[in-house]
């Protein structure tokens, strides 16, 4: 299990499978868009329903998604990729998530009203759980993003459980 330096659980939520359901049913995103499935020919997509990165050959979507804990100015909505069809989702919400841990990425902070309170660019997992709980252990911060560098899009949110 992961902590806080409170000793306070932590929780790495991907989209909800239900919000996922919902939007494959309707057949369009957030945004409107259409839904078009797409065949990843490379894969390495971070997959925002399983919290992994995608194979070689494997059914996606691109959607527009809103990150939960944002509002006003800073509330976001942005592109995605999701599996085609329902998959198993992310089995170890205590944990981060193992396929992703190579990635750079920026660990951003929101308070509870939904602005940021600091970001940090990290280099991999192990140096990104240092700073998720540095964060978390402020009492101004409410959540964590996980963000992609080269693009800023969302990858998953971390709270306290």
């Amino acid at each position: 299990m992961t902590e806080t330096p409170a000793g306070r659980r932590l929780v790495f939520e991907p989209i909800p499978p239900g919000r996922l359901q919902e939007i494959r049913a309707a057949g369009v995103d957030e945004a409107g868009n259409r839904l078009t499935v797409q065949t990843d020919t490379d894969g390495g997509s971070p997959l925002r329903c399983c919290l992994r990165e995608s194979a070689p050959g494997e059914q996606v979507l691109l959607i527009a998604y809103t990150p939960p804990g944002t509002r006003g100015a800073y509330a976001e909505r942005g592109p995605v990729f999701i599996h085609a069809d329902r998959c198993g989702g992310y089995l170890t919400p205590d944990r981060y998530p193992p396929a992703l841990s190579h990635r750079q990425q920026v660990v951003r902070a929101y308070d509870r009203d939904g602005r940021i309170a600091g970001g940090v660019l990290v280099h991999d997992g192990e140096h990104a759980m240092t700073v998720i709980r540095e964060l978390l252990a402020r009492p101004d911060v409410t959540l964590v993003h996980l963000r992609n560098v080269g693009y800023g899009c969302y990858n998953f949110a971390v709270r306290r459980g």
